[in-house]
């Protein structure tokens, strides 16, 4: 890992750490190794992991010491089941037990920088919607804001007309397109107005960390109803839709890469699927659909540029999840063979993979989240950290 950041043309302020399927521990072990050498040779201030960014905001007050329900914020903290994860508790007990008697601008920070979704859906934009009004309301006159709480409440509805199970798949379950919503993205965008004409007066009487929940609070609310008026959208093909789906939920994962790197004073490790963290498109076989769209380390090189570094991760074999040792001529059968454990190769591996065909690897359970190493991934990744065997995870 030294090596490798010393090779790089300025110090990343966002390192990409990726995972190849979720749910082997092996991964966010390695991610918690990592995190501890970076944070003790290399200064590194926060973590960012693929997980609700809203939710995370609790994970962040037990870190640095504002919670002390572990449990709860296990719980309630993570999303995609990651609170479940032995790897995750470790994660939290080692921050907090850093964090200890240090002074706020030397703690490790941790953040969530997924948007508030699941695969299956959607949260319903009431939370942010409303944590932003009330920021508006504590710091600023009524009559600067030009709208009242009781009619979004009204728009808002019930809870469970955004997020109905069927949803994703069926663009009449969707309430994203209804007038209501309609007018709640016109309201949203008014107090995001607000809260970005205001900033001047609301950074004296607010402190730093409520203004970046507040913002926070605010690209949320507007990518979640962006998000809603595309799932509800029956125009496009069924591809076209989700791809647009796939490409928003991205983009706000982007977005708060952005935010963590103009905010924290060191480097932030990011850890996620692989597939969120390549620089070039993204591509997805669901069924009979080809999806593709630009992944969220994508959108953040695009304004970070070489601040942007990502270590793409692979493995050779996951038997219990049914992933078979890797034939020979696989890029994961060659790597296999230049390792007996773990190691990290520079990318792109083009004098490796020389002498070699490149098989496509065959026989992976689609069920697993796993896409294999091909020789056009390299392209979009710095990286490849490479591990001969994972196992399942425990629950806690």
């Amino acid at each position: 890992m030294d090596g490798f950041l010393a090779s790089r043309p300025e110090p990343p302020r966002l390192l990409g750490f990726g995972e190849p399927m979720h749910g082997a521990e092996a991964f966010p072990l390695l991610r918690n190794q990592v995190l501890r050498h970076l944070v003790s040779e290399h200064d590194y201030r926060s973590v960012a992991i693929e997980s609700d960014c809203l939710a995370g905001l609790a994970v962040d007050d037990y870190v640095t010491g504002e919670r002390d329900d572990l449990d709860e914020v296990l719980a309630t903290g993570f999303s995609h089941g990651f609170g479940d994860l032995p790897s995750n508790r470790e994660l939290l007990i080692w921050l907090r037990e850093h964090n200890e008697d240090r002074a706020p601008h030397d703690q490790v920070r941790f953040y969530g920088f997924d948007a508030p979704m699941e695969m299956s859906g959607a949260s319903s934009p009431r939370l942010p919607l409303s944590a932003l009004y009330e920021h508006l309301t504590a710091h600023l006159s009524p009559s600067r804001i030009p709208h009242d709480m009781h009619t979004i409440d009204v728009l808002l509805g019930e809870d469970a007309a955004w997020t109905h199970p069927d949803a994703m798949l069926d663009p009449a379950r969707c309430t994203g397109n209804s007038p209501e919503a309609r007018e709640l993205r016109v309201i949203t965008d008014d107090l995001v107005g607000v809260l970005e004409s205001e900033t001047p007066g609301l950074q004296q009487v607010a402190s730093p960390g409520e203004h970046d929940r507040a913002r926070l609070f605010a690209r949320t609310a507007q990518g979640l109803l962006r998000y809603h008026a595309v799932m509800a959208d029956s125009a496009p093909s069924e591809s076209e839709r989700m791809s647009r789906m796939l490409a928003i939920r991205d983009a706000m994962m982007a977005a708060n890469l952005r935010a963590i790197a103009a905010t924290e004073s060191g480097p932030t490790l990011v850890f996620a699927h692989n597939q969120h963290l390549r620089r070039d498109p993204s591509t997805l076989r669901l069924g009979d659909m080809d999806l593709r769209w630009w992944s969220g380390g994508a959108g953040a090189a695009a304004r970070i540029g070489t601040g942007y570094a990502v270590i793409a991760s692979y493995l050779g074999t996951a038997a219990e999840s049914g992933i078979t040792a890797p034939a020979p001529e696989t890029a994961e059968g060659v790597l296999a063979k230049s390792t007996p454990d773990r190691a990290l190769f520079p990318a792109p591996l083009s004098e490796a993979f020389a002498h070699h065909s490149l098989e496509a690897r065959a026989g992976i359970p689609p069920e697993t989240g796993y896409f294999p190493l091909a020789a056009a991934d390299l392209d979009g990744i710095d990286a490849i950290a490479f591990i001969t065997g994972a196992s399942e995870p425990r629950t806690t």
